[in-house]
């Protein structure tokens, strides 16, 4: 067992090094050696793997995925957090610490060597913009993503349509990925405890999608609209985003064979591609 796992030893090392947690950065370690454990088997991390690990805080994750991959890139925001790593992953050569936010990560240097897992326990707070992130704009640099996030994010992923869990996150996450919740974590594995609990998801990007890169951004467009406003229809929530009339919008709902007097919710993701595919042919015709 990794003293990295052992409460009373983490309490004493941030006390070494005059550190108190910021709850606005989420820093809630998680001090399970069973949980870790199984966080690395549903990684299926691979000798030759290139590893992404966001917010490795004392690095009791961090340990595990340097025994079993090629190379870790931590990003790491507290600065402070940076002289503890160095004194916990002391013995790994093959982790890389870097001070960074992960929003502001340049991906495509991170990726250069190959294809990312991703595998973190993510800070609440930043958990659903990275989602976005990655599957929006960098899924072509990640082969796997393995987070521990908030219970209720993690639900929302993988919720179906017509629930009040389906959102946007849910369209985009189904759209881009195949998502799965892994298995729930409870709240007394963290140091110190969350206010909520936790889940861990797996999500394997799609590297070939139902919409071209052009579409998806329209795809994007009528998804975030159809959302914004969730007890309207979505021809009407349709007809402001594209400032179209709702004639030229209930076409385009024939067109698709959608009744669009329905609310967003109810639409499944290969009905928003649809619709989507529609809206740009319609702005790209001669």
């Amino acid at each position: 067992m990794s003293k990295l796992s052992n409460p009373a030893y983490v309490s004493k090392l941030l006390q070494r090094h005059g550190i108190r947690l910021k709850k606005k950065w989420g820093q809630n370690f998680l001090v399970d050696e069973n949980i870790l454990t199984k966080i690395v088997t549903t990684a299926q991390l691979q000798p030759d793997d290139l590893v992404l690990e966001i917010g490795p805080g004392i690095g009791a994750l961090t340990e595990k995925l340097a025994a079993k991959a090629k190379h870790v890139i931590t990003l790491e925001i507290d600065e402070r957090l940076l002289p503890v790593l160095k004194e916990t992953l002391a013995e790994y050569s093959n982790v890389e610490m870097i001070h960074q936010d992960a929003m502001k990560a340049d991906y495509q240097r991170l990726c250069a060597a190959g294809p990312l897992k991703i595998v973190a326990n993510l800070p609440y707070n930043v958990a659903t913009p990275l989602f976005y992130h990655w599957l929006k704009e960098q899924r072509m640099c990640i082969s796997h993503i393995v987070c521990m996030i908030q219970k209720e994010v993690a639900q929302r992923i993988v919720a179906p349509p017509g629930g009040k869990d389906y959102g946007t996150l849910s369209v985009i996450c189904q759209y881009a990925a195949t998502p799965s919740l892994a298995f729930d974590v409870p709240r007394t594995v963290f140091f110190p405890r969350p206010d909520v609990s936790s889940a861990v998801v797996e999500l394997v990007p799609r590297q070939d999608t139902l919409l071209t890169a052009a579409q998806e951004v329209v795809f994007f467009k009528v998804v975030e609209a159809v959302f914004s406003q969730r007890r309207k229809t979505a021809l009407n929530t349709l007809t402001s985003a594209f400032e179209l009339s709702k004639k030229a919008i209930a076409d385009i709902g024939i067109l698709a064979r959608l009744d669009l007097s329905r609310r967003g919710e109810t639409l499944s993701v290969n009905e928003f591609a649809t619709l989507a595919r529609l809206f740009y042919n319609r702005n790209n015709a001669d």
